[in-house]
Formats: structure tokens, C-alpha cells, sequence
């Protein structure tokens, strides 16, 4: 069984900076970013359904000082939304001991222009030993990985435009023992409502605690 069918039938059963020191409890985050430095350190990246070509689909990753939840800049996500479809998403590595396991706490303010009684965009964050290469690699729709236990790879879409301004999108994730001294953090939006569509990232935190 592959990690995504596994963390599918997980959830079924189950119905910046480095900072502090990984090994030692500490409570500082073991990574954050407020988005000051801009993007030194993300990679971006985007995917779409087999029945678009990637190219064909238009998307849009950098800092910007259009909104901040704190301090003066942010992460500006714009995609259209022709398709019904598409997702695109920034990417950070950090540290972590191999041969650990943990109990991860991710979370970031995701900003919407309004709130809306139509799902428009899902937000999408991730944490796992691989950089994530497909829309696919995120989890499925209403997914949430903090009750579930340990599962092959952390994560949430859930949907967004459910306020006016800023709010906190978390998840935990009770990892395997580590067999890789890197994690990578990933968070974008996902397209769902045919509408091209702009939100804002801030205040991302990544806190480990080992178990």
C-alpha cells in the first residue's frame, strides 16, 4: 500500500528560522517565519489534474507587503481557476534527528479577502520527509491529520474564506521513527470555486516534540 492509500484508510479508521533544539523539549518552535526575509529558503510549485496540461494553468508565489498578520510582509498565493482545479504551494526544509520520532504542531494564518457561504479555495499544508510533487500529495478534501494518530505524512485542505481577514490553520502529526534528518513544510491553496482567487500566508510554525 502506498503512503497516500495509507494515510486515506488512516483517516477513515480514525473517522524563516530554526529555533531550539530539536532533541531537547525545548519550547521554542523548531522552525518559523514571518515571511520579514522574504522567500529565502522556499521553492514553489504547482500541479493540476491529468486532463489540463501544467502549463496551461496560472499561478502566482511570492512575498508581499500588501498584508502581514504580523510585522510588514507576508506570502502572496494568487491562482485562476478556470479549471475547477489546480493547486500550487511554497516548500521549506528543516532540520530534524534521525532515528526520532515526534509529535509535530503546524500552523499559519492563511488571510481571505471575505467570508463566503461558497467553498472558493481550500487551504493545503503538509509536513513530511519528501517535498511534495503533485496536487495529490496534500490530503483529500475535509482532511485533517491531527486525531489520527501516526500516519505516513502530516497534513489538512480545509477550506477557506471562512472569515473576513486573517485565521489560524493548524494540524498535528504523530510521526514513524525518522529515517531522514529533513522535513519539508509545504502550504499553498487548492482551487475549487472557477474564480481566480488571492490569499495571504503568515506567522508559519513548526513545533516538534519528541515522543
Amino acid at each position: 500500500m502506498d503512503r497516500r492509500s495509507l494515510l486515506r484508510t488512516g483517516m477513515t479508521v480514525g473517522a524563516g528560522a530554526v529555533a531550539g533544539c530539536l532533541g531537547g523539549g525545548s519550547s521554542s518552535p523548531a522552525y518559523e517565519t514571518g515571511f520579514e526575509s522574504g522567500m529565502e529558503g522556499w521553492e514553489t510549485d504547482a500541479g493540476i489534474g491529468p486532463e489540463v496540461d501544467l502549463e496551461e494553468f496560472e499561478w502566482e508565489i511570492g512575498a508581499s507587503e500588501e498584508q502581514a498578520a504580523a510585522g510588514e510582509q507576508s506570502l502572496r498565493i494568487w491562482n485562476e481557476g478556470d479549471y475547477d482545479d489546480g493547486t500550487c504551494w511554497a516548500v521549506h526544509p528543516m532540520p530534524v534527528e534521525s532515528g526520532q520520532t515526534y509529535t509535530a504542531t503546524v500552523s499559519a494564518q492563511f488571510w481571505s479577502e471575505s467570508e463566503s457561504f461558497n467553498t472558493i479555495r481550500h487551504a493545503v499544508m503538509r509536513l513530511a520527509a519528501e517535498k511534495p510533487t503533485a496536487e495529490a500529495d496534500f490530503p483529500d478534501p475535509g482532511q485533517n491529520t491531527t486525531e489520527l494518530g501516526e500516519t505516513p505524512y502530516g497534513g489538512l485542505r480545509e477550506p477557506l474564506w471562512l472569515a473576513d481577514g486573517w485565521r489560524e490553520y493548524t494540524f498535528e502529526w504523530t510521526t514513524p521513527k525518522l529515517s531522514t534528518d529533513e522535513l519539508y513544510v509545504a502550504l499553498g491553496t487548492s482551487v475549487v470555486w472557477e474564480t481566480a482567487a488571492t490569499h495571504y500566508v503568515d506567522e508559519v510554525t513548526v513545533e516538534l516534540e519528541p515522543r
